[in-house]
C-alpha cells in the first residue's frame, strides 16, 4: 500500500481548517493517531485539542468489544452536542466491520476503513456535494509497509512506535484478523528510521506497539533485531514492549531486560482464562500449565519483572467451576495486575455461534471478584518496592505532584516544585497506593 503523505503546506486550500481527534481502543490506535495528526499538519489543517471547536472531528474506533462499539456512539453524540456544526468522521478497526451503519450517525460524514487509514488527509479534501457519507473501505492486503514520518507524539511524552499490524491467530473470541488483516510487519529500515525521528522530537521512551508484535518479521530480521537497532538510537533512554502473546514471544528477550537497561522490566501477555476447557475454546494454543512455567522462567531470569495480563470473564460454557479455576490461577502465579474483559459476542468470531451463554448478572460478580484480586496483587506487588530507588520518567503535574512511570510500569507521584516534565529522574519509592506510589526525589 501506498501512503500519500508528500504535502506542502503552503498551497492547501484546507490551511485554516480545524480539525481535532478522539482514539478509542489499543495502542496501535494511539500510533496511528499521533502519526494522522502530523499527517494533517503536513495538509495544511490546524490540528486542536478535542474539546475545542472544529470543524470536523476525527474519531479513531475500536471493535474489540460491544462497549468499543457503543462508545463510538456515545462520542459522536457528545460531539453533535457540543459542537454542532462538526462534520465527523469515523476511521480504523469499526469503521472496516461497520461502516455502512455508521454511515447512518448523524453528522458523520467520513467512514474510512483500516486499510485506506493513513490516507485520510487526502480523503478528507476531497471536493464533495451531498450530505451522504463517504465510505472508505477496501480489502487489506498482507504486505510488509512503511509509515508516514512520526514527527512529536502532541498527547505522550511516552511515544508509541507501531512495528507491526494484523493478526494470524483467528482466537474463536475474536474478529481482529478481520478488522485488522492478517499479521504483516513494519520494514525494519522505516522502523529505526521512526526511532531517530521521535528521538529527535525529545522523547526518551519507546513503547513498541502491534496487534501481534512476536511475529514481526522483516526477511530474516526480528523483533530482537528491533530492539537491538533501537538500543542504539542516541536519545532513547527506554523501550518498552507492550502487549505480546506468549506463543510468539522469543525468551531471548529476557536477556535485555536488566536494571540499567533500555529494555523495561514488564512484560504484558494475555492468559484470558486459567482453565484449559475454556482455553481450548478459545483456541489460545497453550496450556494453564505451559503459561505458568513462563511465568516461573520469566522471573527465574529478570529481576524486579513486572507482569500483568488479560483475562475474559463469561466466555461461553464458562461454568463455576471453570472461573474458580481461573481465579486459583490468577491468584497462586506471580502476575501483578490483570485487566478484566465481560465476554462480548462479535459477529465475526466463531464463539458467536457457541452455546452455554453466560447470564450478565453473572459475569458482572465475576468480573468484580477478579477485578479485586488484580487490586489486592497490584497493591502487594507496590508493597515489595517500597524502600528501592528507581528512575522515573515524569509526564505530567496534577495538583501539585508529578506523576510518571518506572520501568517496570508502576506509576509514581512526587511532591515538588521543579518542573519534571520528559525528565527522567531517580526516585525512592515510598508509600503503595491503589493505582500508584508515592515518593521523593534522590538529590
Amino acid at each position: 500500500m501506498v501512503y500519500m503523505y508528500d504535502y506542502h503546506v503552503g498551497k492547501n486550500v484546507m490551511k485554516q481548517t480545524a480539525i481535532s481527534f478522539f482514539t478509542l481502543g489499543c495502542r496501535v490506535n494511539q500510533s496511528e493517531t499521533a502519526v494522522l495528526q502530523n499527517l494533517c499538519v503536513r495538509a495544511g489543517f490546524k490540528v486542536v485539542d478535542f474539546d475545542a471547536p472544529a470543524q470536523i472531528v476525527v474519531i479513531n474506533t475500536c471493535t474489540v468489544t460491544a462497549k468499543g462499539d457503543a462508545d463510538t456512539r456515545k462520542i459522536v453524540n457528545k460531539i453533535v452536542r457540543k459542537f454542532p456544526k462538526a462534520k465527523i468522521a469515523l476511521i480504523g478497526c469499526q469503521a472496516q466491520l461497520q461502516g455502512d451503519q455508521l454511515a447512518q450517525l448523524t453528522h458523520v460524514r467520513w467512514v474510512v476503513g483500516t486499510a485506506a487509514k493513513m490516507n485520510l488527509p487526502e480523503i478528507l479534501k476531497e471536493k464533495r456535494t451531498g450530505r451522504l457519507a463517504r465510505v472508505v473501505i477496501s480489502p487489506i492486503q498482507r504486505e510488509q509497509f512503511s509509515m508516514p514520518p512520526v514527527g512529536r507524539d502532541r498527547h505522550h511524552t511516552r511515544a508509541n512506535l507501531k512495528i507491526q499490524d494484523g493478526c494470524d491467530f483467528f482466537c474463536s473470541y475474536c474478529e481482529v484478523p478481520y478488522a485488522r488483516g492478517r499479521a504483516r510487519s513494519r520494514f525494519y529500515d522505516d522502523v529505526i528510521q521512526a526511532g531517530k525521528e521521535l528521538a529527535a522530537a525529545g522523547h526518551k521512551e519507546i513503547v513498541l506497539t502491534g496487534i501481534n508484535l512476536g511475529m514481526y518479521r522483516d526477511g530474516a530480521l526480528t523483533i530482537l533485531d528491533v530492539l537491538a537497532g533501537l538500543e542504539s538510537v542516541p536519545g532513547i533512554a527506554r523501550i518498552r514492549i507492550s502487549s505480546i502473546e506468549l506463543k510468539t514471544f522469543n525468551n531471548r528477550i529476557f536477556k535485555k531486560m536488566f536494571p540499567g537497561g533500555k529494555l523495561c522490566r514488564y512484560l504484558h501477555v494475555p492468559l484470558q482464562s486459567g482453565d484449559d476447557s475454556v482455553l481450548r475454546l478459545m483456541d489460545r494454543r497453550y496450556s494453564s500449565a505451559d503459561f505458568a512455567a513462563w511465568l516461573q522462567k520469566a522471573h527465574e531470569q529478570v529481576e524486579g519483572l513486572c507482569v500483568g495480563t488479560d483475562v475474559i470473564v463469561g466466555f461461553p460454557g464458562e461454568t463455576r467451576t471453570h472461573f474458580d479455576r481461573t481465579y486459583s490461577f490468577l491468584k497462586k502465579e506471580p502476575l501483578q495486575y490483570f485487566h478484566v474483559f465481560s465476554y462480548s459476542r462479535r459477529l465475526n468470531a466463531k464463539s458467536k455461534d457457541m452455546g452455554g451463554t453466560v447470564p450478565v448478572e453473572e459475569i458482572s460478580r465475576r468480573s468484580a471478584i477478579l477485578r479485586e484480586l488484580s487490586r489486592v496483587k497490584r497493591r502487594a506487588y507496590f508493597e515489595s518496592l517500597a524502600g528501592k530507588v528507581t528512575d522515573v520518567l515524569f509526564e505530567e503535574e496534577k495538583k501539585g505532584g508529578w506523576t510518571g512511570v518506572s520501568d517496570h510500569y508502576v506509576r509514581v507521584q512526587v511532591k515538588t516544585g521543579r518542573n519534571l516534565a520528559n525528565r527522567l529522574v531517580p526516585v525512592k519509592l515510598n508509600h503503595p497506593h491503589d493505582q500508584f506510589m508515592s515518593g521523593q526525589l534522590v538529590e
